[in-house]
């Protein structure tokens, strides 16, 4: 029987694999040696590692173009970056470089737009598609970004009252709207509807009243999105064909309408054992939206998705250090980390999300079940399962080993550093660890360099008010 660390994710993962791999019984995570990184920058650190941004898009955009093609489908497929998942500006510009569509969340956003605008970085004749809770600010700047020259901004109804809302800062302009259809959820939520978006069985209505004889508005957009993701259930088909069917009904009533938005949703790896199938997801999604318009004789529409996610997620990790390793009883190991995993991953604490885990060095060691510890105070301050096996193992060792052992989470590229409050107070005042980004040049040489030094006492005395 074979037991290191090594023998087990062999024998129970296809390995090496896309991102992973050993060099020197070592981790590497496309081609980059993390030990080398952390020998050069410490621990803790976070990293962005840039490339694999471009490499989502461009999968997704094959794969739909594919699908288009192989369905005679008579639309275009629009990509748009979902900002509130990283708003970073080497994450956004990077994104931006693979001609992206932006979707965005709140007022911020539009003056996050402006600026790279100004910058070069975005130009007037992308789409924009506003989503969110519009707030009197937020219409205003979006009415602004119209009369500045910015053609393809759509503004997604969120609740029928946004219109008449919108209607005061529009003046003369007539701009381009959307319709957010509420989804039934999924049985186990707390509650049966979404808040987001306008009831099904309100929507013909509302465009009959309010938006069909309306010059300021031109509907052109009906937008829909399961929070539980794209995936190949009962439950997801259900609420999509209902989207497809409001959607044929609206194009009947509305000429204008011409784009069918998919949301986000696309799920990424949180574990070696992940399988979806992308190809055919978005083959069934192609055909089953040219099929209902076919059967209704209305034209086939252009497909939008707002990948925020899927296009950032992988991208990121987060490297830590053992510090130290504490037997509670008989059945229960700790290894406590150098930060906090509250403060860093903190969807692994408030959605119990799971991430990819693995050891950095130590690959030749025998294994053991363990629960990973934080350095807070907090008990909740903990790790302790993986998506499969509702565990974590990681390689034994000895307090008086040479070299420490180190860990990783992988694919945290999306929403943590937001979610965490990046740069601003931490529980416990535990700080921010050092961010790192990772490149490629034009030869594929890696670059890396640091983006910010872990944040010092002084920073944050200065957030809490002290001199």
């Amino acid at each position: 029987m074979k037991n290191t660390y090594f023998d087990l994710i062999d024998q129970t993962y296809y390995f090496p694999q896309e991102g992973f791999d050993l060099r020197d019984d070592q981790l590497t995570f496309h081609g980059i040696s993390l030990k080398h990184l952390i020998d050069k920058y410490g621990t803790p650190f976070r990293f962005i590692y840039l490339p694999k941004i471009g490499d989502q898009i461009k999968k997704a955009r094959n794969l739909f173009n594919r699908a288009i093609k192989r369905s005679s489908f008579r639309g275009e497929y629009q990509f748009c970056y979902c900002t509130k998942c990283n708003h970073f500006s080497h994450v956004v510009s990077e994104a931006l470089k693979h001609n992206v569509n932006l979707e965005t969340s709140s007022s911020f956003d539009i003056d996050l737009i402006l600026n790279l605008y100004k910058e070069g970085k975005f130009t007037k004749d992308r789409y924009i598609v506003n989503n969110g809770y519009k707030t009197d600010d937020y219409l205003q700047k979006i009415v602004k970004m119209h009369e500045l020259g910015f053609e393809n901004i759509i503004v997604v109804l969120d609740s029928m009252t946004e219109l008449e809302r919108l209607m005061k800062f529009a003046g003369d302009n007539k701009i381009k709207i959307g319709l957010r259809m509420a989804i039934n959820e999924e049985p186990q939520s707390s509650y049966y509807t979404s808040r987001l978006g306008i009831r099904h069985n309100e929507m013909l209505d509302f465009y009959e009243n309010h938006i069909k004889d309306n010059p300021q508005v031109e509907l052109k957009m009906l937008h829909f999105f399961v929070d539980s993701g794209i995936k190949d259930s009962l439950y997801y088909w259900g609420e999509f064909k209902r989207a497809i069917k409001l959607y044929t009904e609206l194009k009947k009533r509305a000429d204008s309408l011409t784009h069918f938005n998919l949301g986000g949703g696309f799920p990424i790896r949180n574990n070696l054992g992940f399988e979806y199938d992308y190809e055919y997801m978005i083959r069934e999604i192609v055909q089953n939206i040219s099929d209902a318009c076919d059967a209704e004789e209305v034209p086939h529409p252009n497909i939008f998705t707002e990948f925020g996610k899927y296009t950032v997620g992988e991208s990121g990790a987060i490297i830590f250090k053992v510090l130290e390793q504490k037997k509670q009883n008989d059945t229960e190991s700790w290894y406590i980390i150098n930060n906090s995993l509250m403060n860093t991953i903190p969807d692994a604490w408030s959605i119990h999300e799971k991430f990819i885990l693995l050891p950095i060095n130590k690959w030749d060691h025998e294994y053991q079940r363990v629960n990973i510890g934080g350095i807070s105070c907090d008990h909740s301050d903990y790790y302790n399962s993986d998506e499969l096996n509702q565990e974590v193992l990681l390689p034994t060792y000895d307090d008086n080993d040479e070299e420490p052992l180190y860990i990783g989470f992988f694919h945290t590229g999306a929403y943590q550093d937001a979610i965490s409050g990046y740069g601003g107070i931490k529980h416990c005042l535990i700080p921010s660890p050092k961010h790192v980004i990772i490149d490629r040049d034009e030869k594929g040489n890696i670059v890396d360099y640091v983006y910010r030094n872990e944040q010092s006492a002084e920073e944050m005395f200065k957030l809490l008010g002290y001199k």
